[in-house]
């Protein structure tokens, strides 16, 4: 059974390790990436663990996964994007760990940077993890449940053995049966190339094009109405 996966903010700024985002900072200039710092994280304590995926055409389009947990966003880098259909596998490549303010990014990261080009914020959203999370990762198999606007269902990360002269650890993600508990939905095809953050696609972001729509949270100005012709 998948069981929430409550995180009190406070407990986990103890419990994370001193140098949990040392890789983040060391591979990158801040300053001029653009990316966030990890420093501005104003969530409210014990809400739900977030889960994130960005679509990055850096070196090679691919899709970065993330999830919440211990005050930062563990990642893979999945070439495909996480699969779709019951029983497909992705290839899923585990990458540094990164601050929970990546979470809300979007954007060009500039030429001689590290990961340089387009960012997308592609979906968004909560999850649960069967278990233990620490437990489940040791054992290298991770079973999640996603309710996001585009991912919903259940998926199993699962560790592969390293090969010789491999420097990261590789894994496959799979698209498992759902549960019931979280509905399905089919993604369409448009909004498989739209931002959930901005609504535009990958072009757009990289021309710097303004939002299509507002963020979520944000407030809409009302429309002023030209005066009509008096009534008597």
């Amino acid at each position: 059974m998948v069981r929430a996966n409550p995180v009190a903010r406070a407990a986990a700024a103890k419990r994370r390790p001193p140098r949990a985002l040392a890789a983040y900072h060391r591979k990158r200039d801040l300053k001029k990436s653009g990316e966030p710092d990890g420093t501005a994280d104003r969530r409210a304590p014990a809400t739900l663990a977030i889960f994130i995926v960005q679509k990055h055409d850096a070196t090679r389009l691919h899709y970065d996964f993330r999830l919440e947990v211990d005050g930062v966003l563990k990642s893979w880098a999945v070439p495909k994007g996480l699969p779709d259909r019951i029983g497909d596998k992705s290839l899923a490549i585990e990458v540094e760990d990164h601050p929970l303010d990546y979470g809300g990014f979007e954007g060009t990261i500039p030429k001689g940077n590290y990961g340089a080009g387009t960012v997308m914020l592609w979906d968004r959203g909560v999850y649960a993890v069967e278990g233990d999370y620490d437990q489940a990762y040791r054992k290298g198999h991770i079973h999640v449940a996603l309710a996001g606007e585009k991912l919903r269902g259940e998926w199993t990360l699962v560790r592969m053995r390293p090969r010789p002269g491999e420097k990261k650890t590789s894994w496959l993600v799979i698209k498992g049966h759902s549960s019931g508990k979280i509905p399905e939905v089919a993604i369409s095809r448009t909004a498989r190339d739209r931002s959930v953050l901005s609504g535009r696609s990958m072009d757009e972001i990289a021309a710097g094009r303004r939002p299509v729509r507002p963020a979520r949270g944000s407030k809409k100005k009302p429309r002023k109405r030209r005066p009509g012709p008096s009534r008597r």
